[in-house]
């Protein structure tokens, strides 16, 4: 029984039409089946609408004037670019922190500007529809979505950028800024948090009364990527490295760039390697010494794919001051003295750059020779990933506050500052 005082609800009998809040479900439910991100389209848009104009000559380097200031321009060129322009303003809500998007937007940009063309002014027909969406069949020369560095070479004319990071021993970590860091961190930390990664290190003390810790657990999370790969997990712990991830699989699922990301096993339990070439990413893990390291060669646009939520990275911003280990904590436990250890380390690391200081701290804080090892396998990493070799080997005057300087530093400083105040 109703209140007396209100009218009746309206009824809605079975059969009858769709209500007002039907229809705006409905309406809703359509919106998001039409609201994925068409940068795919419009990348393949572009590429047929310029490949009459490559013909003969290298990417970005055409034939003719027409565009604003005449010289390299191409009038055909700068049309393609604009309607591409076009094409990425009305796809930019449905594709925030796509890859593909953004690389599309910065190249546009800087072929724009490569071929002295105005924003302004005629764009390019549209492309006659063929039978199949680009990728379908082997004739097709729209680029593969997911091939990094073959998508990010034809757009930009160039090779793409790189970034490397590690952290192995106890545990030393190396930046994608070079800065080289000793630190405490004990359980879970982010190497990495990005829109297209996650990694995450789990550290424990090396023994009871030491502040130095190693890695003993792994986690990498590969995210959801709609044109290549499912969403997948590998977790590695010590005297455990798969060969494969969590569901079992060895590749990115069943989608048609499953094959761009893949594991290797250099060495069955003690070594594998992770390329994800949708990312232009390689990750190298290892087990030494009872420890696991971690290496990575990732692209710079996926580096910087993070919002203001995710800035706590060791990879990005190094150990947090508070993590950092001094001088003045290092710990010495078994019978092996610093002479012995710069010993060892020499005997695998010839130069004495921040590697070599952390194969003796890592021996010294230990007692096991086997830490050589994972510093010279780190060593050989960022020789294998850096872009420049010059950065190779770091010194304390190339990165600031390195392994245990940060606290003899800070009262030297300070000791000047308050001279410098008297005397004034």
């Amino acid at each position: 029984m109703g209140d007396p005082g209100q009218p009746p609800r309206p009824q809605s009998p079975h059969g009858s039409s769709p209500t007002l809040s039907t229809l705006t479900l409905l309406l809703l439910l359509c919106g998001h089946a039409h609201s994925q991100c068409k940068i795919l389209r419009c990348n393949a848009e572009y590429v047929s609408s310029t490949l009459s104009l490559r013909g003969g000559g290298s990417p970005g380097a055409l034939p003719g004037g027409g565009g604003r200031g005449g010289g390299m321009g191409s009038g055909g060129f700068c049309r393609a670019l604009r309607s591409y322009e076009l094409c990425t303003r009305r796809t930019a809500r449905t594709c925030r922190g796509d890859l593909a998007f953004h690389s599309a937007v910065h190249g546009i940009e800087d072929l724009m500007i490569q071929h002295n063309c105005s924003r302004q002014g005629p764009t390019a027909p549209p492309p006659p529809r063929g039978p199949a969406l680009p990728g379908s069949s082997p004739g097709s020369s729209a680029p593969d979505p997911c091939d990094y560095e073959g998508r990010f070479s034809r757009l930009h004319s160039r090779s793409p950028g790189f970034l490397h990071c590690a952290s192995f021993g106890d545990p030393h970590v190396r930046s994608f800024h070079h800065h080289f860091h000793t630190c405490r961190i004990q359980g879970a930390w982010p190497l990495l948090d990005n829109n297209f990664l996650f990694v995450q290190a789990t550290s424990s003390p090396v023994a009871s009364g030491v502040n130095a810790t190693t890695i003993r657990k792994l986690t990498i999370i590969f995210k959801n990527m709609q044109e290549c790969i499912d969403q997948k997990v590998y977790q590695a712990e010590v005297d455990n490295l798969p060969a494969a991830f969590e569901d079992g699989s060895v590749n990115g699922g069943d989608r048609p760039g499953g094959s761009s990301l893949s594991i290797q096993t250099a060495n069955p339990g003690s070594h594998v390697e992770i390329r994800a070439a949708y990312i232009g990413t390689t990750i190298v893990i290892r087990q030494t010494a009872g420890q696991l390291s971690f290496s990575i060669k990732v692209a710079e646009d996926v580096a910087r794919a993070f919002s203001a939520e995710q800035d706590l990275q060791l990879c990005v911003g190094g150990c947090p001051p508070s993590q950092r280990i001094s001088r003045s904590e290092r710990n010495r436990r078994g019978a092996i003295t610093i002479d012995t250890a710069k010993q060892l380390c020499k005997e695998r690391l010839p130069i004495e750059d921040a590697y070599f200081q952390s194969c003796v701290f890592d021996v010294l804080i230990s007692g096991d020779p086997n830490f050589t090892v994972a510093a010279q396998a780190a060593l050989e990493d960022a020789r294998a990933f850096l872009p420049d070799l010059e950065k190779l080997h770091l010194f304390p005057s190339d990165v600031g506050v390195l392994l245990y300087q940060a606290t003899f530093l800070t009262p030297l400083l300070s000791g000047f500052f308050v001279l410098w105040h008297c005397i004034q």
